[in-house]
């Protein structure tokens, strides 16, 4: 049964339809890659089910029991939901390890930054930290990191999410994760999405890179103009002749 699925999920601005009846089953325990030229509908699909944007109609089924016609960011933890953004958001002006801190301890930051962090917390902070290879700047603001270690930050921020045992993650989305990132960051970015999967998270990966999708994915869904035009393995779905003209023009 899919962790989640979609049905019929439109989103219109004014006059454009940005995602125009996608339906989709996200496998469990698996990376679902999104893909699309452009303006195809993947962050705006993303955002949809994150709960940026409202849709305008149709419908999300999490798990067996629980449809929603609407969704609201702050319920995503309730759901075993987490998103990263192409925006990078963070905790600006707070050292790297209160911008871990704050994930897995106290759920608003008012509360968090008075919370007495027991060793517990840290020592998940120390060990995602030292994974993605920020331990060392755990002191620095946020703020002063170049933008590859902000992105590093924030996948930090979903791995303790995980290793906090009194969460219930069970679908991480990716919106574009890998982009403007060096080698070394991408390899780490890869090796972290793998681990998920291992763990038994079921992944969400929106990407540009087709060598990337293709040496990740389990599943690739292609959107075009809102729609999805193709699904399956990587290799049936890049290789059909829509998809390929969705790229490369006829």
């Amino acid at each position: 049964m899919p962790i989640l699925r979609t049905e019929n999920i439109q989103k219109h601005f004014g006059g454009v339809k940005a995602v125009d009846g996608v339906s989709i089953k996200l496998i469990p325990g698996k990376i679902t890659g999104i893909i699309g030229p452009n303006g195809s509908g993947k962050s705006t699909f993303i955002n949809l089910l994150t709960g940026m944007f409202p849709f305008d109609s149709g419908t999300v089924y999490i798990g067996e029991h629980t449809s929603l016609t609407h969704i609201h960011p702050y319920d995503l933890p309730d759901f075993g939901i987490s998103r990263t953004f192409q925006d990078i958001r963070l905790f600006e002006q707070m050292p790297v390890l209160d911008n871990i801190l704050v994930v897995i301890t106290s759920r608003h930051v008012i509360g968090s930054l008075f919370e007495r962090h027991k060793k517990y917390h840290l020592d998940i902070a120390e060990k995602v930290l030292k994974h993605v290879g920020l331990w060392e700047k755990r002191n620095s603001l946020a703020h002063d990191l170049s933008y590859g270690q902000r992105k590093l930050l924030e996948i930090a921020r979903i791995l303790a999410l995980n290793e906090d045992g009194d969460g219930a993650l069970h679908t991480v989305l990716f919106d574009e994760p890998f982009a403007g990132l060096f080698p070394e960051m991408i390899k780490i970015v890869s090796e972290t999405l793998s681990l998920l999967r291992t763990q038994g998270k079921t992944v969400v990966l929106v990407e540009h890179n087709m060598d990337i999708i293709r040496e990740l994915s389990d599943h690739v869904i292609v959107l075009d103009s809102g729609k999805v035009i193709a699904e399956g393995t990587p290799a049936e779905a890049l290789s059909q002749p829509n998809v390929i003209e969705a790229y490369l023009g006829k």
